[in-house]
């Protein structure tokens, strides 16, 4: 007897941004999954401008296709999306992965077996095989920031500075997962609320998984299923000023919603001075970089 489970189909959102090659793999990689549960497919262009919209109406009828007319960011844009549907799961996927067969169809039953998770996570990988560490994370502080943004949280095995990438958590319940791949209950959305459209983009998923830990859902990470993410596959390898700029202003957005409260003015004027100072050095790097990188005619 076919397991009824399987018919209840998924809510697929794909955000794309200037990406037709990524986006192709990517659709072309779920349309190659083999059987499982119906998958219901909805791409928003974000005014690409480049053709990507149009490869995707081109290639893939069975795409629902949401082509706007500017950027609306990645949380305006999911939510759009997330708004049409009505299947009991919902997958929030980066344009620049790409899913193995099964991975879809065992975090579903991951979510049908365990109701108290309402978001989970694959282990994701480069292309290169290795682990992106962003796969899971635990909720940033300053502290745990400050050891990754300078590098030294990133060689340490534990403790406070190197929280941010979650090192102690090798599966099961962990603060957040990565928005690149999010799996998660309807349910569950419908009673925490979309996407914090305050975020144009960075920083929303980690808002997204600390306002459902609050509500007492579970966030899973799952490596017994990998993903293969392109680490910057849609946003470059050096940051534009406006990507800069959102990057940086998330940072202050959730620190302002979900931290500052707790702290005394001192210390927020001076994490609010530290993420401007970021953003000064990280535009000005990026510039240089791209202007050394451009060819000399």
């Amino acid at each position: 007897m076919a397991d009824p489970r399987a018919a209840q189909g998924v809510d697929v959102v794909i955000v794309s941004y200037r990406c037709e090659a990524l986006l192709r793999a990517c659709l072309g990689s779920l349309a190659a999954r083999g059987p499982g549960r119906s998958l219901h497919l909805r791409v928003v262009d974000n005014a690409s401008g480049d053709g990507t919209a149009e490869m995707v109406a081109r290639e893939f009828g069975e795409v629902e296709l949401l082509a706007s007319d500017r950027n609306l960011g990645f949380s305006a844009a999911n939510n759009l999306a997330i708004r049409r549907g009505s299947a009991p799961h919902v997958l929030v996927l980066n344009p620049d992965t790409r899913v193995a067969p099964g991975a879809i169809e065992r975090l579903c039953e991951l979510l049908d077996e365990r109701p108290e998770i309402g978001i989970c996570g694959p282990r994701l990988v480069r292309e290169d095989g290795s682990l992106d560490h962003a796969a899971r994370r635990s909720f940033p502080t300053p502290l745990s920031a400050l050891g990754h943004f300078s590098g030294v949280g990133r060689h340490l095995g534990g403790g406070r500075l190197a929280a941010y990438r979650a090192p102690e958590i090798e599966s099961g319940p962990v603060d957040a997962v990565n928005g690149a791949f999010m799996l998660i209950r309807r349910a569950a959305l419908e009673q925490v609320g979309l996407f914090d459209e305050g975020y144009w983009m960075y920083m929303e998923d980690l808002d997204l998984c600390l306002r459902f830990a609050r509500a007492g859902w579970v966030t899973w990470y799952e490596p017994s299923v990998s993903v293969v993410h392109v680490k910057a596959g849609t946003s470059g390898q050096h940051r534009s000023f406006r990507l800069n700029r959102a990057f940086h202003y998330g940072m202050y957005r959730y620190y302002r919603t979900h931290l500052a409260a707790e702290r005394n003015p001192l210390e927020n004027a001076a994490v609010e001075l530290a993420i401007a100072a970021k953003l000064g050095l990280s535009a000005l790097r990026s510039a240089l970089t791209r202007a050394l990188e451009t060819p000399t005619p």
